[in-house]
């Protein structure tokens, strides 16, 4: 596609200014990518009507100009001596409006030059200087590397919390082990964001407007389903802790495989209908369009979820009052459901809220909040559940210096072993 300004610098203005503009309603697309994406339509429509054009013979004698593409408008086949005449392109925020109409000649030599040219019919919306455009990459820049640390102590904290409760027999429960899923899941969340920026932007001579490459939709999969699963084994930690609380005399092993059912099994159903539906009918780009309509396959399991989640929040509270008001209760019964509960009922809202509130709004409004509430605060979360359920558990702290005073005390005694082995040597 050539540059229809003789200057061109201004072509590459045109470019910087892609990005910054609300999205186009072209298909379902990348916001940065929908105006690339829009001359690009414009442009195939053109080339498909000069092959479709190449195939048919014109009338012997008649002589005129084919259908061409300069690079922004089609101008279809016109006989010798006529014109014809196009509007600026229908670009919100990049183009000024204008009435104005750039016309063509069909002459014996081919088309004529446009008239007036594009760079002074069709004036470009002015933009901001190098320098806003270069404090926006450094900003991006800045937001990528706070949540690549934010996901690497996420992953650290979530594997020491992992050990610890592998580690320790006393710690081997049916509780300990819905925390381990839960983890789990917050570690494939961190793998998953770090793999998709490998893929994605590993080089910067791809195009990602038109990437639609395997290894890049599946990374977008893998995203999704670890994102569906955080969301499912809260769901499930908010169940457990209600039948706790409703079943006090019943085994809790009992429900362990429907919860794993619930954690991994509806999360990996959910995907697996997403990936057919885009293969089937949206399949282009790489699939991170989050304006597409088929993007409600994934929303509408996780806003189930928190609504559900939400629910148990209220039956949970309720009973809870209800528990520690009994004097049927022992104190330890007491103690327990306290320690899961603030976790719990911390965790449902602080996770929550705020998918629901960027959910029901366009994808183009908030982005910068979206952004630092989904990429920066996000990549912490993982942090803050190990936190919650390992680090500052009581149980997991009395056994760690359980533990920890019983391997002081052998070290102590082989020392006096040595010591005296060496004396009466």
């Amino acid at each position: 596609m050539g540059c229809p300004w003789p200057n061109p610098g201004s072509c590459v203005l045109l470019l910087l200014l892609l990005p910054l503009h609300p999205p186009l309603q072209v298909r379902a697309t990348h916001p940065d990518c929908s105006i690339v994406l829009y001359f690009q339509e414009r442009e195939d429509e053109c080339l498909e009507a000069i092959r479709s054009e190449s195939q048919t013979q014109s009338p012997s004698g008649q002589r005129g100009c084919r259908t061409a593409w300069d690079g922004v408008s089609c101008w279809p086949a016109m006989p010798v001596g006529q014109s014809y005449a196009v509007a600026c392109p229908d670009v919100p925020h990049v183009f000024k409006k204008s009435k104005a109409l750039i016309h063509r000649n069909c002459t014996e030599v081919g088309w004529s030059p446009p008239s007036p040219p594009y760079y002074s019919a069709c004036e470009l919306e002015a933009v901001g200087s190098s320098n806003s455009t270069e404090a926006k990459r450094g900003y991006f820049i800045t937001m990528k590397v706070l949540y690549t640390c934010g996901y690497s102590t996420s992953l650290a904290a979530l594997f020491l919390a992992i050990g610890i409760f592998s580690c320790f027999r006393k710690l081997h429960c049916t509780r300990n082990s819905i925390h381990i899923h839960f983890f789990t899941s917050f570690i494939l969340r961190g793998a998953a964001v770090l793999i998709k920026d490998a893929i994605l932007f590993s080089d910067e001579s791809v195009d990602h407007c038109t990437m639609s490459t395997v290894k890049c939709k599946a990374s977008i999969a893998f995203v999704q389903y670890s994102v569906l699963a955080n969301f499912y084994w809260l769901l499930v930690e908010g169940m457990y802790l209600q039948t706790l609380l409703l079943l006090t005399f019943t085994s809790d092993r009992s429900y362990i495989w429907w919860y794993i059912l619930i954690g991994w099994g509806v999360p990996m159903l959910t995907v697996c209908v997403w990936v057919v539906t885009r293969l089937q009918y949206d399949d282009h780009g790489c699939w991170d369009d989050y304006s597409s309509p088929y993007w409600w396959v994934i929303k509408a399991p996780i806003l189930l979820a928190i609504f559900v989640n939400f629910l148990i929040f209220l039956n949970v509270t309720r009973m809870l009052a209800q528990k520690i008001r009994s004097p049927d209760i022992s104190k330890n019964y007491k103690q327990q459901y306290m320690r899961l509960t603030k976790s719990t009922l911390l965790l449902i809202p602080l996770f929550g809220v705020h998918y629901v509130v960027f959910a029901l709004f366009p994808e183009h409004i908030g982005v910068d909040a979206r952004l630092y509430f989904e990429l920066v605060l996000g990549s912490y979360q993982g942090f803050l559940v190990a936190l919650l359920y390992c680090f500052l558990n009581g149980e997991v702290q009395a056994e760690i210096k359980r533990n920890w005073g019983k391997w002081q005390s052998s070290m102590e005694s082989n020392v006096f072993y040595m010591a005296t082995q060496d004396f009466t040597a």
